[in-house]
């Protein structure tokens, strides 16, 4: 998935293992409300009958013409309903613009965010030749604490109580979700963005081989060819790129093991952190609460084990207040893809959520490769678009298993 509701430090079009848990729980609703909406539809249109003023009118125009029946009683009427009708279908065509809107804004607000959050990080990484990765994710999760409980003191969101038997369960996924963050940075400040998107797709492999064997999960044949046609791209890309960088390939493909263990190790996670607080659920926003206030301690002591600390007092950037800006702002947008995402999610659904999110690699893709002047070929790009296309095929074919099952 594409979009991170839990990580605030590493790039947006990772497959997200907390959405796609998210989207398979609103499948289930989706389809429980399905059956539902025609009946809630039918006593909405039951109660506008009693009332709405002009069927009122209607209904007493009827009753008064059984003992006078007139001609003009009779033109009456049929002008109170003619009337009705029209004022019932104005409203549900404002009603259906206003939630084609709203779809429209949740969508392009979260392409913006998620584009524009690696954007961000790949310019602060390599445009400004900042080498300290682990300081830029402790900053932006210190960014996300800040902002959530600031949401969450003024009552806008609602947050589970961190207690220490929640810490104690969450605290191993939260040891692979800091590695997960801190691989994405250092392939990220080596390799470009559209090859980044594609090595990720490997992820979606390790996933599957691992639900396999540790859930006894079958794919159908739809989703084995995606992914038989995500590792040929990445290979072939891999082999056609011309700005190839050894190191950046290494901490991409330990990315991906480590983006996938945090997947596969959540699932059990999750349904044992609910039980442990003190409402018994555990909300999205509570989970990037509780994912980046874990990951401070642990970042400042992979500061000190990485030696960053000496380059932090010694480089000139942190003296630029334009630095200072851009970082923040890398910080708000990773926060925005959580909003976002949940929003556009909750205007559209799973298989809108899911497309989007593997389309929206195409243009991202596209602007890291114009904006940062990337040396490409025409193999590395027909690659790329290769694998960006498996992306797609692969998205759909996930939902319509999903959907089946």
């Amino acid at each position: 998935m594409n979009s991170r509701i839990l990580s605030i430090g590493s790039t947006p079009d990772s497959p997200d293992p907390v959405v796609d848990r998210i989207l398979i729980e609103k499948i289930g609703k989706a389809t429980e409300g399905g059956e539902r909406i025609p009946k809630i539809h039918h006593s909405n249109s039951s109660a506008d009958q009693v009332s709405s003023p002009v069927r009122r009118e209607v209904a007493s125009r009827s009753s008064f013409l059984m003992k006078s029946p007139d001609k003009d009683d009779e033109t009456d009427l049929e002008t109170g309903k003619l009337l009705e009708k029209d004022r019932e279908k104005a409203t549900r065509s404002h009603r259906a613009f206003v939630v084609h809107n709203n779809a429209l804004l949740s969508g392009l607000a979260y392409c913006m965010s998620s584009c524009s959050m690696i954007l961000v990080n790949k310019f602060v990484l390599s445009g400004y030749d900042f080498n300290a990765g682990i300081s830029l994710m402790l900053y932006q999760n210190f960014v996300s604490v800040v902002v959530v409980s600031v949401l969450s003191f003024f009552g806008i969101i609602s947050t589970e109580p961190l207690t220490w038997r929640l810490i104690k369960v969450w605290l191993p996924v939260n040891v692979i979700f800091v590695g997960m963050l801190i691989t994405s940075m250092f392939s990220l400040r080596y390799i470009n963005v559209a090859m980044v998107t594609v090595l990720k797709n490997v992820t979606n492999v390790i996933t599957a081989v691992g639900e396999m064997y540790l859930f006894s999960k079958h794919h159908d044949n739809r989703v084995w060819a995606a992914l038989f046609l995500m590792i040929i791209s990445a290979i072939s890309g891999g082999i056609t790129d011309l700005s190839f960088h050894a190191i950046g390939y290494t901490w991409q493909i330990i990315n991906c093991f480590l983006t996938a263990s945090y997947s596969l190790t959540l699932r059990r996670v999750m349904d044992t952190a609910k039980k442990v607080t003190k409402s018994g659920d555990l909300n999205e926003f509570s989970m990037v609460l509780l994912n980046n206030i874990l990951s401070v301690p642990l970042g400042i002591l992979l500061i000190f084990i990485f030696n960053e600390v000496e380059y932090l007092t010694n480089t000139p950037l942190l003296r630029l207040p334009i630095f200072w800006l851009v970082i923040t702002l890398s910080g708000f947008l990773g926060l925005a893809i959580s909003f976002t995402s949940l929003w556009f999610l909750h205007q559209t659904g799973a298989t809108t959520y899911s497309l989007v999110g593997s389309l929206n690699k195409i243009p991202l893709s596209v602007a890291g490769i114009l904006l940062f002047h990337v040396p490409t070929s025409l193999e590395n790009s027909a690659s790329i678009l290769f694998g960006l296309l498996a992306g797609v095929f692969f998205a759909r074919a996930k939902m319509q298993e999903r959907s089946q099952s």
